[in-house]
């Protein structure tokens, strides 16, 4: 830069003099103007230095760079022609020093620019659109300029009034001509910048981007937005949130807050998809305490530091390792820290895994229930929350039957005489849990495919974790004991639908047979041991509404506990000693509606 700039002030003066006289001139008998140009390098350059215009990374110059050019190249050439004026320096026109002034800063500040745009040209093999040429998306624009890797070449917005003009020197096209911009500027990504649409209209964009071979991302949230100014690293890959088009329902403030703000509370299985979302909106609530109850170390080990990154210096956050099915540990822990309220979310859900350890699944789901129950009676416990599962209805395999035993069992126990409120909370899967197919076709997909799906009509309902989180606390806040509250998961979603749009958003293409050049396959592998084609979530189809329209209170029959034991006690034996026709049987006899695949 220091050699072009030298280089440069020397043949501005002698482009100066040309354009004042109007012939090339050349002072080879005027030995101190020939100093005066040939050292101007020696004067400038030390001034640029100081206005840190030799610290400049070149890529990422920016406007106000223009602003300290414009500064030193004034004193510069105000030093210049003083130093030329008090010297006496014949044949040297006054107007050469003007000119002399606009051409360093013409010169010097266009170079930095088109070596930025070179450089960063040469870098960009991205050609991106953006979604929206509201505040975000100018925004946006701006800081996309100092990407290395990602080009904005057009916005496309839904407006009249902004169609096809320039904002940021992008064209406004409208969302119709999009294959057009394909096709002519080898698009490759489109960009979201609408950060305060409602989730259905979100999808609604979504659901139209999806038949193009292009990435899609989006900005995140208005409240994210609002935190610092848009950057390209808060680009995120579209959330599948957002292909479920429903608007999440506030939380009833105290609900939230009843069973927990000021109270010990202990969640077990802490470190799962499930309880460590339960221990972050917890900790958040203000409890007097938390106990993370986990059997795994490791798991325990993340979510307890998490939660002390979390900063929250008023509550106490015990990390506990322990497994449910030692209840004399679980009974010294509650009574050590008289917890008040216990969330149960500590469970084998991974339905082909507990098909192959079914023993393992009826003790930990369904024993393990049972003694964490027993140790909360024993230990006055004011209120125990079980987190249940869809599959717990009509199920075709042991985890569903061990957790249907499990909601049984607390629903004897809420008629017995205690002072435990005794709940549980039945919903489907949730969005990127250990479980869900999410991650297993994020991997398949970024791995090359093929995506495999266990059955073409296969369907799931889906709700995302935070939202399940906060609609288990509320239930619990509502139960009086007894209940078995189901949450509303909204419209089943097809696995295969999943599948093709999380192929399509990836800039991918679906092969089949109407397209054999496509980029992933989506292969069936048949439904796993004890998989259903679809998921319900009544066992008798009755059901009441709740002080929150995603709750609702199913009506079903029980099992007193005076008849429940005997069962239980064989059963548990049965598991125990591994016998799986025995625990066949008696799941039979337990849970009539169970039949196996």
């Amino acid at each position: 830069m220091i050699a072009f700039d030298a280089v440069t002030f020397i043949s501005i003066i002698y482009a100066a003099f040309w354009i004042r006289l109007g012939y090339f001139y050349h002072p080879s008998g005027n030995e101190l103007l020939l100093i005066a140009i040939y050292a101007s390098p020696l004067l400038a350059i030390p001034i640029f230095n100081i206005f840190g215009l030799y610290l400049e990374i070149v890529r990422f110059v920016s406007f106000l760079a223009l602003w300290r050019i414009i500064q030193a190249a004034s004193i510069y050439a105000s030093l210049w022609g003083l130093i030329v004026l008090i010297s006496n320096i014949e044949h040297v026109p006054r107007s050469v020093i003007i000119i002399n002034w606009l051409f360093v800063i013409l010169a010097v500040g266009s170079s930095r620019f088109f070596a930025r745009w070179l450089l960063l040209e040469k870098s960009k093999n991205n050609n991106t659109v953006i979604y929206g040429a509201g505040a975000a998306g100018r925004e946006l624009s701006i800081a996309l300029t100092q990407s290395k890797d990602t080009n904005p070449v057009a916005f496309i917005d839904d407006s009249s009034e902004i169609n096809n003009r320039f904002i940021n020197g992008l064209k406004v096209f409208y969302p119709h001509d999009l294959q057009k911009l394909i096709d002519a500027k080898n698009i490759k990504e489109v960009l979201i910048a609408i950060p305060s649409l409602t989730r259905a209209r979100r999808r609604e964009i979504i659901n139209f981007l999806e038949i193009y071979p292009v990435i899609v991302r989006s900005l995140p949230g208005v409240s994210e937005l609002a935190k610092g100014k848009v950057k390209v690293n808060d680009l995120l890959e579209i959330d599948l949130k957002d292909l479920l088009g429903r608007e999440p329902v506030k939380p009833n403030k105290e609900l939230f807050k009843k069973n927990i703000s000021n109270k010990v509370v202990m969640v077990s299985g802490a470190g799962g998809s499930i309880g460590s979302e339960l221990c972050r909106q917890i900790v958040s609530l203000k409890p007097k305490k938390i106990i993370l109850f986990e059997m795994s170390e490791s798991a325990l080990y993340l979510i307890d530091q998490e939660l002390h990154n979390l900063n929250f210096p008023n509550v106490e956050i015990h990390p506990v390792i322990g497994s449910v099915l030692d209840k004399k540990r679980v009974l010294n822990i509650c009574k050590f820290f008289c917890v008040n309220t216990i969330y149960h979310a500590a469970a084998y859900k991974h339905v082909p895994l507990v098909e192959h350890n079914q023993s393992q699944g009826i003790l930990n789901n369904s024993k393990g229930t049972m003694l964490i129950a027993e140790a909360a009676i024993e230990s006055n416990v004011e209120t125990f929350v079980l987190i249940s599962t869809d599959k717990a209805v009509r199920p075709t395999n042991f985890m569903g039957a061990s957790k249907r035993i499990a909601e049984m069992v607390l629903q004897a126990f809420a008629e017995l005489p205690h002072n435990t409120c005794f709940t549980m909370v039945r919903f489907g899967n949730v969005l990127d849990s250990s479980g869900s197919v999410i991650p297993l076709f994020k991997k398949q997909i970024k791995d090359g495919g093929p995506v495999t799906v266990t059955h073409n009509d296969i369907v799931r309902y889906f709700m995302t974790i935070p939202e399940a989180v906060e609609l288990v606390i509320q239930s619990g806040a509502m139960a009086q004991g007894g209940e078995v509250f189901v949450l509303d998961m909204g419209e089943p979603v097809r696995i295969y639908d999943l599948a093709v749009k999380m192929i399509n958003l990836s800039g991918l293409q679906l092969r089949n047979e109407s397209n054999p050049e496509g980029d992933i396959e989506i292969q069936y592998t048949g439904l796993r041991a004890g998989e259903k084609l679809y998921e319900e979530l009544l066992v008798e189809g009755e059901f009441s509404l709740t002080q929150n329209k995603l709750i609702m209170q199913a009506k079903e029959q029980l099992i007193k506990w005076e008849e429940l034991e005997p069962i239980l006690d064989e059963l548990f034996a049965g598991a125990i000693y591994s016998e799986p026709e025995k625990l066949y049987e008696l799941l039979i006899k337990l849970v009539p509606e169970f039949k196996r695949n």
